[in-house]
């Protein structure tokens, strides 16, 4: 069973990254140790209240395994929660955290060769993979990672670091859209016409066992349908999104009375059902949270996988998908945040 509670962790360091961006330390009581033991690649839930508002961001890890959990956060223009954690905390802070989520992590014993594609923070959980992988002695690394400028360039003293200390299993390539490199190869966006070019001169696609894809959505669009033309196996693409600025929007939905068409869904969690009666355009989240707050979430733009649960029974359609893989929504699993109940039952399973 799979408990979803907030637990306030003391702030050990805020470390400055570049002038948008910090890593943020967390010290884990002996009691909760178990509880927070993560998988390179996993995230952290921060909540904070705010004017009597529930405030919930999701921040992937940049931890090795093992270390005390670590997050990386870059300022959102505007965010209540990204600001605070940039400009306002120290260390000595409590913060509420939920323990570690997410399947964005890979078989650490298995080693082998690993390509992860990032850009901007979505070198945040690259950083947990690449540091753990390369613990074992026959794993082998490339990391390519884009930016705007040099200067904000997260974690560049650690990934120069990681480097030096694999020169041979570890291969670290930067590229700059906004600023011009010596070779004109690393200049530009990571786009499809830029991996087309890349990938062939820098690569072994066809000898690379996993490839790890972590940034907004038009780099892992794109990283995607290149692999694709090359023949990957998309078992072996593995996807995280943290921004989805350029994705479609969401659909739009008739807006229905109380007393409209509705489902009867019940949500199982920590060992709790309850059912709710939600209204028709509703999500599942939206409406079982009137009678479960405890219902874990945290973008609601279906990207952070927070709030992904299992179909028991009846049926959901799920509007947006940007965090769970194929396989997972072949066993039954939805983004409770984007699915709409489609039978006159529902019930869905967080514990799974």
């Amino acid at each position: 069973m799979v408990v979803r509670e907030f637990h306030a962790l003391r702030v050990a360091a805020v470390e400055r990254l570049c002038d948008d961006a910090v890593a943020v330390t967390f010290d884990v009581p002996d009691e909760l140790a178990e509880r927070y033991a993560f998988r390179p690649g996993q995230s952290l839930t921060v909540r904070r209240i705010e004017a009597g508002a529930d405030e919930r961001r999701t921040y992937s890890i940049c931890a090795a395994a093992g270390e005390r959990p670590r997050i990386g956060v870059r300022e959102v223009p505007g965010g209540l929660v990204s600001s605070w954690l940039v400009h306002g905390l120290r260390p000595g802070d409590s913060v509420e955290v939920a323990p570690p989520t997410g399947t964005f992590t890979p078989e650490l014993e298995a080693a082998g060769r690993h390509v992860l594609i990032a850009a901007g923070s979505g070198i945040t959980p690259v950083l947990s993979i690449a540091a753990s992988l390369l613990r074992h002695p026959d794993a082998h690394v490339s990391i390519l990672y884009g930016n705007r400028r040099a200067d904000t360039v997260m974690f560049a003293e650690e990934l120069a670091d990681l480097k030096d200390a694999h020169p041979s299993r570890l291969e670290l390539v930067h590229l700059l859209s906004r600023e011009a490199r010596e070779v004109d190869l690393l200049t530009g966006r990571l786009d499809a016409g830029k991996l087309r070019t890349l990938l062939p001169l820098l690569i072994d696609v066809r000898g690379t066992d996993h490839w790890w894809l972590c940034g907004p959505f038009g780099m892992v669009t794109d990283a995607t349908e290149v692999l694709s033309e090359y023949g990957v196996e998309a078992s072996r693409i593995h996807r995280e999104l943290f921004w989805v600025d350029e994705a479609p929007p969401e659909p739009l939905r008739e807006e229905r009375g109380p007393e409209g068409p509705s489902s009867e869904v019940t949500v199982v969690l920590d060992g709790r059902a309850t059912t709710v009666t939600v209204p028709e355009g509703d999500t599942v989240l939206e409406g079982a949270q009137r009678s479960r707050p405890d219902l874990p979430f945290a973008c609601k733009g279906g990207v952070c996988g927070t709030c992904r649960a299992r179909v028991t029974e009846g049926d959901a359609e799920m509007r947006r998908n940007f965090a769970l893989e194929p396989a997972e929504v072949a066993a039954g699993f939805i983004l409770t945040c984007q699915s709409v109940p489609t039978s006159p039952k529902l019930t869905v399973s967080f514990d799974d």
